[in-house]
């Protein structure tokens, strides 16, 4: 099975084919300009490494939030397009689910942070089970105090909210806090392929034309909205 697998949660992006369970290319890049000005330059890179044609994937994967609100609509409209229009199959990833699984294997729980703006992070915590990762709770968006305050056990926190928020985190919980490795901390559209594999082999995959980003929060727009109502 080929996919090709794309990440614009965040102001990383990344692009990836996985072929026959083998990565065969990736790209990671970070940046403050817009993800649409490179994502199709990095899939066509990425397809020119590999040697593989967008139209010989068996199907697409790409994240679905939580994150930026602008980088999942161009990450999420960009793989819908190439899905539709080669009538292939497509699945989402949760943003946190991609980040707690670049720490595989850990001995402690995982909290995956993702910096959401507005003094928030959206977090969600896991455990490893064997090699089962397991969600603890639901994903959520909260002020970093309210994140870790309540942890009292050794935890492996990730994500570029863990290292915005690091000395906080520190502060805490003092020799408890263990952070990952300065590679994991992005997204890798890798992981997001790794992800999706066992949902294309069961053919649980997600409806093209439903499928749209998870922002957990509103948008300033609808915030603004609630205001005046």
């Amino acid at each position: 099975m080929k996919i090709l697998a794309v990440d614009t949660a965040t102001m990383s992006c990344s692009a990836a084919i996985v072929a026959d369970g083998l990565l065969r290319a990736e790209l990671n890049t970070v940046t403050s300009q817009t993800h649409s000005k490179h994502l199709m330059d990095m899939i066509h890179t990425v397809c020119g490494m590999s040697k593989l044609k967008i139209a010989e994937m068996d199907g697409f994967a790409v994240t679905i939030g939580p994150g930026s609100f602008t980088g999942l609509r161009i990450g999420i409209s960009t793989i819908k397009g190439l899905a539709w229009s080669l009538n292939k199959p497509v699945v989402g990833v949760s943003s946190l689910d991609a980040i707690a699984w670049q720490c595989a294997p850990s001995p402690y729980p995982i909290c995956s942070l993702l910096d959401a703006r507005k003094h928030e992070v959206y977090y969600c915590r896991y455990r490893f089970s064997g090699d089962e990762l397991k969600k603890e709770g639901i994903e959520q968006v909260a002020p970093p105090d309210r994140v870790f305050g309540d942890i009292h056990e050794p935890c492996l926190f990730v994500g570029n909210g863990a290292l915005l928020y690091k000395g906080k985190i520190l502060d805490e919980l003092g020799e408890s806090a263990h952070f990952a490795g300065w590679n994991q901390h992005s997204i890798q559209a890798s992981t997001v392929a790794g992800l999706s594999l066992a949902r294309f082999r069961h053919q649980k995959t997600d409806d093209v034309a439903l499928l749209v980003p998870q922002y957990i929060r509103k948008s300033d727009a609808e915030l603004q909205l609630s205001k005046k109502s």
